[in-house]
């Protein structure tokens, strides 16, 4: 690990023009005199998620930085701090958004260019992988959800779940489903959900897409139970089908959603031993 303190790395925080309005970005660089080894572009996880665990992205930004590495965080269309209304995001407008940071960042970084996601974030850069003009080294998962229509139900599930904890009228299971369907938007933990956004989202499935790039995976597992986890199913089947899948866990806790901010050295920690074969990779002479 590099000896370069966090404080000391340069962090350029700017807003990328973009379709619609700005996009807000956080550059992280290497250390100051030391050319980029690569470049790393972000995706971030799905509503209040991204809130939960920005801070722990950027520890892992730092971290990737202090390594020699040109990270890029992008707030989406309608998330964060840049243009849009959540209601008005949509899966494809993402993707665009996703291009516009990667081909901004292949611009003015030499190397191999990887794309890194979170939650939601990272079946959404599965899915860009599957079809990007540009050329990516490879995908660093951390806790993909892996079906669309199953994120779209447990995201659902806060309704009802706020909606119990009111005590009033409760809503019956299916019915937020339902308004989706007739062309309604539905309010969930304070985002409004539009039925193009979810339709979208609930189309998209990570055992559909087969990686074409080196794919590093992390998974959580609870603590205790590191002797009883497995790779998860999909992860076998991809490299069946002759993918290289890279896989590890960590027990930090599952810090994109709950009451507090959890700080992760285990999975900062599994992220570099993980990727070690690419971070420890000899940079070449400048």
């Amino acid at each position: 690990m590099s000896h370069t303190t966090a404080e000391a790395l340069p962090l350029l925080p700017f807003f990328l023009p973009a379709s619609g309005g700005q996009r807000y970005c956080l550059l992280h660089l290497p250390p100051p005199g030391r050319s980029a080894r690569g470049g790393i572009v972000y995706v971030h996880p799905f509503a209040e998620e991204l809130n939960k665990s920005r801070h722990v992205a950027a520890a892992q930004a730092r971290a990737f930085a202090a390594l020699g590495y040109s990270v890029l965080q992008i707030d989406l269309f309608g998330c964060g701090d840049s243009s849009g209304d959540f209601h008005d995001a949509r899966w494809d407008i993402w993707h665009n958004d996703l291009h516009l940071a990667c081909a901004w960042l292949a611009q003015r970084v030499d190397g191999p260019l990887t794309v890194w996601g979170l939650r939601l974030g990272a079946l959404l850069a599965l899915d860009f992988a599957s079809r990007a003009p540009l050329p990516l080294a490879r995908l660093l998962l951390w806790q993909p959800e892996l079906d669309g229509r199953r994120s779209i139900d447990r995201f659902l599930r806060l309704r009802l779940a706020a909606g119990m904890l009111a005590g009033g009228a409760r809503e019956a299971p299916g019915q937020a489903r339902a308004a989706l369907a007739k062309g309604k938007s539905v309010e969930v933990a304070g985002y409004l959900l539009a039925p193009a956004l979810a339709h979208a989202i609930d189309g998209v499935s990570a055992a559909a897409l087969l990686p074409a790039m080196p794919v590093y995976w992390l998974e959580y597992c609870a603590a205790g139970q590191a002797g009883a986890w497995s790779p998860p199913l999909l992860e076998r089947q991809w490299r069946e089908r002759g993918a290289a899948v890279h896989v590890a866990s960590f027990g930090d806790g599952p810090f994109w959603h709950g009451g507090e901010l959890l700080a992760c050295p285990q999975l900062l920690d599994a992220t570099r031993e993980l990727c070690r074969d690419w971070l420890d990779e000899e940079r070449p002479p400048p």
